[in-house]
């Protein structure tokens, strides 16, 4: 952990720069993250910047590292004491891309059409400068109780930040604000992800003699047909209206087995995901499935491997009648609602933190080549902010 401040040659802390100039900064570090190490970065810069930042502001900066994750961490940046307050969330990482399908530079902030181009400008990094922003006016007056600006790693990859900050039960407060992009309507729920991984094993032989093998591949088309069925059956007994989607997805993506038509097929794989709704633990919905297949895997004499690609992201929901939901309802005039994407927020509320995810940008940018901020959605930002921060810390 470390602690800092910076102060300009007076002595006098300088402040951090305008919403332009912090946005082209961060824009202009590269932080992706990836389960391809070739695009693996580490967010440290970004994490010093903000750190700097936020120091000359008053913050109290604590740099975190992610266990078992080197050049990973995250910051916990707080102004002012108390048992309650309001964290603003956010990732430091962004996702890879493709120079070429790139008008202008990735790592250029570039103004054009009333827009601000960069990748990482509405996912999420253009949180960060205007949360900055709105606190600089609570750093000149007394709160009454803190403010936590939050900054994790790795969201775009494994959410290891976020877990590692649940695990060690850290940072404390009451209420948190995810600054993903939602075009700064309150979101309360979403999905959970889950992306699963089954193989079957058996035994090769001649085509011509199926007593000679185990075929792997008629036990994965079985298994299949299975999966198809507890899917019908999530979808008969878990509906959620608040979704567009309203019932939980399962899409088998990707299958691969055997080596020639006349081999019996020794080994297959399935990959495949599942979107459960909030209510669905996703421990509950593993068991479920290989109750369902081991004895099929049993009968046909085949081992049976089934794991998770990752941990997963389990779904959320904030009750629409929270406190934290009712004022964004009336700052922002929208009506609280449901998204299919994950974000980090079902690690803050197993910090014990009332939370929900608003925050400037379109979902619909997000992950795309020429990905942008609408300067039309700057300025109502740091206004939502600054009335967040007066009601739940001033």
């Amino acid at each position: 952990m470390t602690d800092q401040t910076h102060r300009n040659s007076s002595g006098q802390n300088p402040g951090p720069p305008d919403v332009h100039t912090m946005l082209q900064r961060l824009v202009g570090i590269p932080s992706i993250s990836s389960a391809s190490a070739e695009w693996d970065h580490s967010n440290e810069a970004v994490v010093n910047q903000l750190a700097e930042w936020l120091g000359a502001l008053g913050f109290r900066n604590e740099i975190l590292p992610v266990p078992g994750m080197p050049g990973k961490y995250n910051l916990v940046a707080t102004l002012g004491s108390g048992p309650g307050g309001l964290v603003l969330s956010g990732h430091t990482d962004t996702v890879p891309f493709d120079d070429k399908r790139w008008k202008s530079d990735p790592f250029t902030l570039t103004e054009r059409d009333n827009r601000l181009y960069g990748l990482g400008t509405c996912d999420m990094k253009g949180f960060f400068a205007l949360a900055i922003e709105a606190a600089r006016e609570a750093a000149r007056q007394p709160l009454k109780q803190p403010l936590i600006l939050l900054a994790t790693a790795d969201e775009e990859s494994s959410m290891n930040g976020a877990r590692a900050l649940a695990e060690a039960g850290y940072p404390r407060a009451r209420y948190a604000v995810i600054g993903e992009p939602t075009e700064l309507r309150p979101i309360r729920m979403h999905k959970g992800i889950m992306m699963e991984r089954l193989v079957f094993e058996g035994q090769s032989g001649h085509s011509s003699d199926p007593s000679l093998g185990r075929n792997a591949l008629e036990g994965m088309n079985e298994a299949m047909n299975e999966l198809l069925v507890l899917r019908g059956q999530w979808q008969e007994r878990h509906r959620n209206p608040h979704f567009r989607v309203q019932y939980p997805t399962m899409n088998l993506g990707c299958i691969h087995g055997g080596d020639n038509p006349n081999r019996i097929c020794a080994r297959c794989e399935l990959h495949f995901d599942l979107r459960p709704l909030p209510g669905m633990d996703m421990s509950e919905l593993r068991q479920a499935i290989l109750t369902r297949l081991g004895p099929l895997a049993r009968r046909r004499e085949l081992s049976l491997t089934f794991e998770p690609l990752f941990d997963g992201v389990p779904p959320f929901e904030t009750p629409a009648e929270a406190e934290l939901v009712k004022v964004c309802e009336r700052l922002t005039g929208h009506q609280a609602e449901a998204v299919a994407f994950a974000t980090e927020a079902p690690w803050l509320q197993k910090l014990g933190l009332e939370t929900l995810v608003l925050g400037p940008g379109s979902i619909d940018q997000a992950h795309q080549p020429d990905e942008y901020l609408d300067l039309a959605q700057v300025n109502p930002t740091i206004s939502l902010l600054k009335q967040l921060i007066r009601h739940f810390c001033l």
